[in-house]
């Protein structure tokens, strides 16, 4: 089984070729262009380079969010374009949980951290055992602060990865078992996105190209600020 894996939710952009589980090829790229420029030319390059045709993909993979909001339609967009005349399965993976996928060698808690801005994390927490992440809460939206309380209970070794992992490692100072991953695992790789996409696959939890999505956790800042213009308007008549 082929998975042909996409991630543009950050600033990183990556895609990954497994084949069973193999990793074949991935190439990532963080350098801050913009997405609709590197991830075709990504994707080409790793199919050339692995020889590998397109119509050997069994399954597209791609983040589907949490993460930026133009980022994640790049993606998604770029992989119903592709999954489509094709009319192969994809898989809408998490952001946060193919972070956690990437954390094969450690025992403990995966605290998967993505900056929402004003304050807040996009956020769920995985147990790792023996490499393999177990989901502990659901993707969710909360306060740095919020996040805290939370983490206080657990008495694991918590690894704080994700974009947010440094802003969080610098707030959660005052607690021990938290340690920030080490950079090279620190940020999603499309080799997590393939992996999540494996499971999905074996749960039959994949879904058609029409019915792929991005999954966003808040509106847009353009429709929030539109939103409490309207609700002040209310207010004032």
């Amino acid at each position: 089984m082929k998975i042909l894996a996409a991630d543009t939710s950050a600033s990183p952009v990556s895609v990954a070729l497994t084949d069973n589980g193999r990793l074949l090829g991935e190439f990532y790229l963080n350098i801050k262009t913009t997405h609709s420029q590197t991830l075709m030319p990504l994707i080409e390059s790793v199919l050339k380079t692995t020889n590998t045709n397109i119509n050997e993909i069994d399954i597209f993979a791609v983040n589907a969010g949490p993460g930026s909001f133009t980022g994640v339609r790049i993606g998604v967009a770029s992989v119903k374009g592709l999954s489509m005349p094709l009319d192969k399965p994809c898989a809408s993976v998490s952001t946060l949980e193919s972070m956690a996928y990437c954390m094969p060698y450690q025992n403990g808690v995966v605290c998967a951290v993505m900056d929402a801005r004003c304050s807040q994390v996009y956020n769920a927490l995985f147990r790792l055992n023996d490499g393999k992440p177990e989901r502990l809460t659901p993707d969710r939206a909360l306060s740095i602060d919020e996040l805290a309380e939370e983490l206080v209970t657990y008495s694991e070794n918590i690894y704080l990865v994700g974009d947010g992992a440094e802003i969080c490692s610098k707030a959660f100072s005052d607690i021990e078992n938290i340690s920030l991953a080490p950079e090279n695992i620190r940020f999603q790789h499309a080799y997590g996105t393939a992996k999540a996409a494996e499971k999905m696959a074996e749960e039959n939890n994949l879904c058609t190209s029409d019915r792929l999505m991005p999954v966003y956790l808040r509106l847009p800042q353009a429709e929030r600020e539109l939103k409490a213009k309207q609700q002040k308007s209310k207010g004032d008549n």
